[in-house]
């Protein structure tokens, strides 16, 4: 999978996550590569859900990959 494969991805999975939890914000969900744990921080301050929450969510937002 290339950056852009992984931008395209992610602004599915971003819309996925805001359908979830209304009160995220662009900037909450803004993914900088090499960031990836401030940006989980950033989810769990805003929903108050615990770190194995927010990992399940993002993971399940993601399409599945049937490229393959």
């Amino acid at each position: 999978m290339n950056l852009l494969e992984i931008k395209g991805d992610w602004n599915i999975a971003k819309g996925k996550l805001k359908q979830k939890w209304a009160q995220l914000t662009e900037h909450d969900l803004q993914f900088i590569q090499g960031q990836q744990e401030e940006l989980l921080g950033r989810i769990q301050k805003r929903t108050g859900e615990t770190r194995a929450a927010v990992e399940q969510a993002i993971k399940n937002a993601f399409p599945t990959d049937d490229r393959n």
